[in-house]
């Protein structure tokens, strides 16, 4: 049976990857699942806003009363080599990483400024990721930005990376664009070579007691499954892309690989071993002799004709029956 599958250029085993979790920020951990039987590894997230908090503090500290006195300016000497920032860091992990893992390693990238996006690419380039996963996370607070003007920022941001760095580039979307066929289309215009269905967005619940905010990581289950399976059919053979799907994903509906993090911290590196045996038994059962012939089978363009008019249809068919079976 023929697993190997495409996913952003990069010749797979099988299309099952691990997705960024607190699991692959480690060398240890990225070892594990690799070992373990991942096709590719996401690193966990770099983000920008601790990048940025650590270098403030180190410089708020190094120059704390340094004018004071004359005799003082720049009186403070180099901070010592002996403690890597956490950007050094988390370069070094993905050296060795890529080094020794012996599957593609995918650094994932979680920026705020178009001088961060495109400065952290181009060293996560040079540490030897195979591809970047560019995390765009933002909510658009303010009732006064327009959605034009939040499409435009994202697109932005994908040229610029992809200007800037040769490896390939994914978009880990979010599903709160108001035409969001539109912007996948865009972004690949834009360059990106990938999309990912979807990030996740963790919105803080409150607490009653402290009435203060409350925030956690809920893993994803099979519940979260059908929207990334949706946009995945919708967009297959619609975009000139390699298309990955996340979050409670258990089947290829035209995608290229499948993201899969929840399942790994709550089962642990080795249930890779049971994803990848149970797709072959699925496969076998159905007579599938490779992903070829598997990918594609739930395309929207290859089964309807009008995919609005089938959506409609199953949004009134789900609230009459339901109403049907209570009445």
């Amino acid at each position: 049976m023929d697993l190997t599958t495409r996913y952003l250029g990069l010749e797979l085993d099988h299309p099952i990857v691990a997705s960024a979790s607190p699991l692959t920020r480690s060398i240890d951990g990225i070892r594990r699942v690799a070992d373990a039987g991942a096709a590719a590894v996401v690193m966990g997230s770099i983000y920008e806003e601790e990048v940025v908090a650590e270098e403030l503090q180190q410089d708020f500290l190094l120059n704390q009363g340094a004018e004071t006195q004359g005799e003082a300016f720049g009186y403070f000497p180099e901070m010592p080599s002996g403690r890597p920032s956490l950007l050094e860091a988390y370069l070094e992990t993905l050296r060795l990483a890529a080094d020794t893992a012996g599957v593609p390693v995918i650094a994932s990238l979680n920026g705020t400024s178009s001088e961060g996006w495109i400065d952290f690419a181009a060293r996560l380039e040079q540490a030897g990721a195979s591809a970047i996963e560019l995390n765009v996370y933002r909510v658009p607070a303010d009732p006064c930005e327009t959605g034009d003007s939040v499409e435009a920022g994202c697109l932005e941001i994908v040229r610029a990376v992809c200007k800037r760095v040769a490896i390939p580039v994914a978009v880990k979307l979010a599903p709160y664009f108001s035409s969001l066929g539109n912007v996948a289309m865009r972004l690949v215009e834009a360059g990106a070579d990938g999309l990912i269905m979807f990030g996740r967005y963790y919105e803080p619940d409150i607490d009653l007691h402290s009435l203060t905010a409350r925030s956690g990581l809920e893993l994803s289950t099979l519940r979260d499954m059908r929207l990334p399976l949706m946009w995945t059919a919708l967009l297959s053979q619609k975009v000139d892309c390699s298309l990955a799907a996340s979050g409670g994903v258990e089947t290829l509906a035209g995608a290229d690989a499948v993201m899969t993090g929840s399942s790994l911290l709550r089962h642990g590196a080795g249930h890779l071993g049971a994803l990848i045996a149970g797709l072959e038994t699925w496969m076998d059962s159905r007579g599938f002799a490779s992903i070829a012939d598997l990918r594609g089978r739930m395309s929207a363009a290859r089964r309807l004709a009008d995919p609005a008019a089938f959506l409609r249809a199953q949004y009134v068919r789900s609230l009459a029956g339901g109403l049907a079976a209570v009445a």
